[in-house]
């Protein structure tokens, strides 16, 4: 692994840790941490999908909308590289989509369709508890190295932690409880962004980064910005088009 890596890792876990705070914003810090993985590892996107407390998966975040619409694709269709990474606990890497037309005929079809040509999944997991799984795409074939996953790896251990860090393992009440605050929120987060769009005549992707930067330069969360936005609260001020 190069010097620069090591310090882009050392830097990505230092930023991570700063952002686990009382009451932190789940959400933020996954979209966090997708965006730090397509840095890192030379993917073109990144997204991470969690567990439901009825052992459901859902797309929780994703570093680009075509990430995101291919997760849901693959979620609907009950097969892809993260659902068989979630089922099995295990790494799915160098999964090259032309040689897996076979294995998932239609995630792989929906993949080339959105410039990805290979996928790779890394569980989220402590122990022998699997709580969803980080998806990695690329638009060339580009094999991921030895080097690539275990970095990989560690950015999938950091999110694990990071979302159990206010749970204890044996409260499963709880955790199921922060998941699915999670898991709502992204939706508010999707409704708004769907808003946005519309109101400001931008892409999917260029309204979610309004949103953020908005959140982030008032201090507040980014599900409440949504929110606001989803229910037409904040209509004016710098939603006004």
């Amino acid at each position: 692994m190069s010097v620069t890596r090591e310090r882009q890792l050392v830097e990505t876990f230092v930023e991570v840790a700063d952002t686990l705070v009382d009451d932190f914003d789940v959400i933020d810090f996954l979209l966090t941490l997708a965006g730090r993985c397509v840095q890192l590892l030379d993917v073109d996107a990144a997204g991470i999908t969690l567990v439901d407390q009825r052992g459901h998966l859902h797309a929780a975040a994703a570093s680009t909308e075509s990430a995101r619409l291919v997760e849901l694709f693959e979620l609907q269709n009950d097969a892809g590289p993260c659902i068989d990474c979630c089922r099995s606990g295990s790494p799915v890497v160098n999964a090259d989509l032309a040689a897996n037309a076979q294995r998932w005929p239609r995630f792989a079809e929906a993949a080339r369709d959105s410039g990805f040509v290979a996928v790779h999944a890394l569980p989220l997991r402590l122990r022998e508890t699997v709580i969803g799984a980080l998806n990695l795409f690329s638009a060339q074939s580009r094999v991921l190295t030895e080097d690539d996953i275990r970095a990989g790896q560690a950015l999938a251990d950091v999110a694990t932690i990071g979302i159990l860090a206010q749970r204890g393992l044996h409260q499963a009440e709880l955790l199921a409880a922060q998941l699915q605050s999670a898991l709502n929120s992204r939706i508010v987060i999707e409704q708004a962004k769907g808003v946005l769009a519309e109101r400001r005549q931008i892409s999917v992707d260029e309204a979610f980064t309004l949103l953020r930067d908005h959140a982030r330069q008032h201090n507040v969360r980014l599900s409440d910005v949504a929110r606001d936005v989803a229910e037409g609260a904040a209509a004016s001020g710098p939603w006004q088009v």
